[in-house]
């Protein structure tokens, strides 16, 4: 992975971390034409070590982000799998306003994932989404009161600006 650029913002500079490492996870799957889940994600583990090892990231950091990642995609493909719907019902929100970069990305990474993740999709709704943790792009449903948050970029959990709730799922439909 390239050097993050000085981060402007702590909960930003996370964020193109996360990005980069789906980015890295994108390219290198496809030259190893990687096809299973658990695949993919010891890709992730070995990517985010990678960025620890050469001071890209703070350990713990990377780990987050690697867990972040891996939680996002077994959520997209277990919702694409289920429902056979598009990614864009996924997100709640139109494909169009992501980046086109990040759109094709993602995208292919969530399809890279088979049906083998589905037997992760229990441990990832059981750990939901909570402040502090960062997610991909997509709209999440507060717990507490139903508000929903729209990520168009990966960011920051805030608490919700309804309820100040910590807790969220992941839109379905």
């Amino acid at each position: 992975m390239s050097k993050l650029p000085t981060p402007h913002d702590p909960i930003e500079a996370l964020g193109e971390a996360y990005e980069l490492l789906l980015d890295k996870t994108v390219e290198e799957a496809r030259a190893a034409k990687v096809k299973t889940g658990p695949a993919l994600h010891h890709l992730i583990d070995e990517l985010a070590q990678k960025s620890s090892d050469v001071g890209e990231l703070a350990g713990e950091e990377a780990e987050k982000i690697g867990h972040y990642l891996k939680r996002d995609l077994i959520d997209a493909a277990s919702y694409l799998e289920k429902t056979g719907k598009a990614l864009k019902d996924w997100l709640g929100f139109d494909l169009a306003l992501l980046e086109e970069r990040l759109r094709d990305d993602f995208s292919k990474a969530a399809d890279q994932t088979t049906v083998e993740l589905l037997q992760l999709k229990q441990a990832a709704e059981a750990a939901g989404y909570h402040t502090g943790e960062l997610t991909g792009p997509g709209t999440l449903i507060c717990d507490a009161c139903g508000e929903n948050l729209h990520f168009h970029k990966a960011g920051h959990i805030p608490p919700c600006p309804k309820c100040k709730g910590t807790q969220y799922h992941r839109a379905t439909d």
